[in-house]
């Protein structure tokens, strides 16, 4: 039943963007088509550049109105794109206008939005029209023709193939849409060099607040921890140095307990040392990710299986990327998955460090949901990684990873 309600619905939105497509398709595509053909016949006059400059200004207007109607209908955000550059000088706009990547893209759509304008609007309106024909059919043949018609093979025909194209509108619909939406996300949002940029900008800031608050800890631990451990270990040392000012009035009991609690103070100073540093830079990292990874999984409290195969030692700085990001993935396996077992897999080959952790959980895990991965995903944009998840509601849960092996 829940796969028959699946199969038949379609969003209302999706139903007007239908209907919506062939008028809106013909305004496009004579909007196109005269900003080419106008602008061939007028290049060797002196209108000719600046109709075109104009033309394509209004093409990025007609671009945002695009992208609102496929947000508002199709409920597809596409990203907007950068602004056009402004330098100085009227020829140097001009210049900059002509070059614009983005309104040649939108001039593209438009002409490419016209058939499927047209398809989706025969799809919404004249489908079902033609359905509601054949379904009324021995209806309407004996109201168009005067006297009595016996009911033939024709008749009985028309019916079932009319409620079967009835049933397939949905699908045809749904089918359109994903077209209109990975035509409108190909073409109508930022070029992929601006995209890449804008990435690499919101990945650099990311990890700029992470570092600066990351300092801002380790500053107040070593104010807090170890410089306070640090001053009672001299206060120590210093009664220490008291007791023996007069060497032959000693209390050895007491030197004895001193020195034990300078140890004790010593060893709390360094345990201290070594959390703040682990997270700087892992130890287990010197021999590489073929030594760190199955060190890291022994201390999961979900058994893992590890599956390594790296060919290639990458760069310190993606070792160190792949490390913390198998270290965030076990940790959401223990915390959010009620998994009984996980599997890591780790390559390295080709120039691509490919990290994989699967588990059995519950699943529904999402970038963005809180289980830490939004912020992952923009760490490994910083390193020109990717992260992707597949975790259908029951599981199971796949994380995957790809980082180049070298910046």
């Amino acid at each position: 039943m829940i796969e028959r309600r699946r199969f038949l619905a379609v969003r209302g939105g999706e139903v007007v963007f239908a209907v919506l497509g062939l008028p809106l398709g013909v305004l496009g595509g004579v909007y196109a088509v005269a900003v080419l053909y106008a602008g061939v016949l007028l290049s060797l006059t002196v209108l000719g550049l600046p109709f075109v400059v104009v033309a394509l200004l209004g093409a990025r207007r007609v671009g945002g109105l695009h992208r609102w109607l496929v947000g508002r209908l199709l409920a597809e955000t596409v990203p907007t794109p950068q602004p056009l550059p402004r330098p100085s000088g009227v020829f140097a706009r001009g210049r900059a206008v002509l070059t614009d990547p983005v309104a040649w893209r939108v001039l593209l759509y438009l002409f490419l939005r016209l058939p499927l304008g047209a398809v989706g609007f025969l799809a919404a309106v004249g489908l079902p029209l033609g359905c509601l024909w054949l379904v009324g059919f021995p209806l309407w043949v004996r109201l168009m023709e005067p006297g009595p018609r016996p009911f033939g093979w024709l008749d009985l025909g028309a019916i079932p193939v009319g409620l079967l194209l009835l049933a397939a509108v949905p699908a045809a619909l749904r089918t359109l849409s994903r077209a209109n939406r990975a035509l409108a996300r190909t073409l109508l949002g930022p070029v992929r060099s601006q995209q890449r940029v804008r990435e690499l900008e919101n990945a650099r800031a990311t990890l700029l607040a992470e570092n600066t608050g990351r300092l801002r800890r380790l500053e107040r631990d070593l104010h807090d921890g170890t410089q306070a451990q640090l001053v009672a270990l001299a206060i120590t040392l210093s009664l220490a140095d008291d007791v023996l000012a007069d060497p032959a009035a000693a209390d050895l009991g007491r030197l004895r307990t001193l020195v034990d609690r300078a140890r004790g103070q010593t060893d709390d100073t360094i345990a201290g040392l070594r959390r703040l540093t682990r997270g700087i830079h892992p130890v287990a990292l010197d021999d590489g990710l073929g030594a760190a990874l199955p060190g890291l999984t022994a201390t999961s409290p979900v058994p893992v299986t590890v599956r390594l195969d790296l060919r290639e030692r990458p760069e310190e700085v993606i070792a160190r990327a792949v490390y913390f990001c198998a270290a965030e993935l076990l940790t959401n396996v223990a915390k959010h998955s009620d998994a009984r077992s996980a599997e890591l897999t780790a390559s390295a080959a080709d120039g691509k460090v490919r990290l994989t952790v699967r588990d059995d959980g519950c699943g529904g895990a999402t970038i963005g949901a809180g289980t830490g991965l939004a912020g992952l995903a923009e760490r490994l944009a910083a390193v020109d990684g990717a992260l992707r998840v597949d975790s259908p509601p029951g599981g199971p849960t796949v994380v995957s990873a790809e980082l180049p092996s070298r910046l």
